[in-house]
């Protein structure tokens, strides 16, 4: 199993970066995740933070040094790291859930797996064109789910995320069988917005990642201005000779026998600027021992009322966060 693979991220004008990211890998397996804190919310990057820790906590826990079922896995973290939310706000006497979207992809045996609710997008790379990506969970990708599509002409309005009390909607990919030098992208909506799919293919094409992943950033922050959202991005390309490097956010890798690696907590983070600059970082639950993958028959079920609940939970946030951020100081 050969890869590199390379991370990056921006706080952009915002006045924190609510996202968080990392990869961890064994010598069979490797699993990618990001998450976007939602910033509508108090306390969307603890949010990421305990999304992406426990994705983490988990993994270390149970890739020994395969997973016995990748997809089971992706969904069993998932809700568990929906409840570690929950707990943490409860825990904390918060007045409101913090909340995420949250994407994560599992390579295993040469096939790709993952799972996503919100909007922060897994792009697959191939052969100089955009080869698959996720659908999010809002109105302009998902128009098919909704019979008022009027409410919902926002695409930044989203219908599910973790942090919820009611169980998050969230969708699969895979199998996917992968070739050499496929490129998968994981980023938040702050990357993506600003570039169109042959964007991405012209900034990663025939480059290391280690140039292509910063440059893509900074392109993004430029194309946004100076009211730029947070901008992450974490990319892999599988089994190509040629784009590793030795440095901070690099890993190039033809995997031996070993205790498994992570990079959570080593982001390269860019800054408001683009310039290196360190993150915080906060402690969060981990995984419940007593957790066993298992999956729903029901979690692919888009119901209306949840959807339509999830849509006034999210828009009763932004309305109150919008009011303290304009409130006299």
């Amino acid at each position: 199993m050969k890869f590199s693979v390379f991370q990056a991220s921006s706080q952009g004008g915002r006045d924190d970066n609510e996202d968080r990211l990392g990869y961890t890998y064994t010598h069979e397996a490797i699993l990618l995740t990001l998450a976007d804190g939602m910033g509508g919310y108090s306390g969307g990057e603890q949010a990421a933070e305990i999304a992406v820790r426990v994705f983490t906590q988990s993994f270390l826990a149970q890739a020994r040094p395969r997973l016995a079922h990748p997809p089971a896995f992706l969904q069993q973290t998932l809700l568990q790291a929906n409840r570690a939310i929950v707990d943490y706000a409860r825990s904390n006497d918060l007045s409101e859930q913090p909340r995420t979207t949250l994407v994560a992809a599992l390579l295993q045996d040469g096939q790709l797996w993952a799972v996503h609710a919100g909007d922060s997008r897994l792009y697959g790379l191939r052969a100089e064109r955009v080869w698959f990506r996720t659908r999010d969970h809002s109105f302009q990708d998902k128009p098919e789910l909704f019979q008022q599509p009027s409410r919902l002409a926002n695409r930044n309005l989203l219908f599910t995320c973790l942090g919820s009390q009611s169980t998050p909607l969230f969708d699969h990919t895979g199998p996917l069988a992968l070739q050499a030098g496929d490129q998968l992208l994981l980023c938040s909506d702050g990357l993506w917005s600003t570039q169109s799919d042959a964007d991405l293919v012209a900034a990663l094409q025939g480059r290391a990642l280690r140039h292509s992943v910063p440059a893509l950033v900074r392109q993004a922050l430029h194309k946004a201005g100076p009211r730029s959202d947070n901008v992450s991005l974490l990319a892999l390309q599988w089994g190509s000779e040629g784009a590793g490097a030795t440095q901070p956010g690099v890993a190039h890798a033809d995997l031996f026998e070993g205790a498994p690696i992570s990079s959570f907590g080593q982001v390269v983070d860019l800054g408001a600027a683009g310039a290196p600059a360190a993150g915080a970082r906060i402690d969060a639950p981990g995984p419940r021992a007593d957790a066993q993958p298992t999956l729903a028959d029901d979690s692919d079920v888009f119901d209306d009322e949840r959807i339509e609940q999830s849509i006034d939970e999210i828009q009763a946030a932004i309305r109150r966060t919008a009011l303290r951020r304009n409130r006299p100081q």
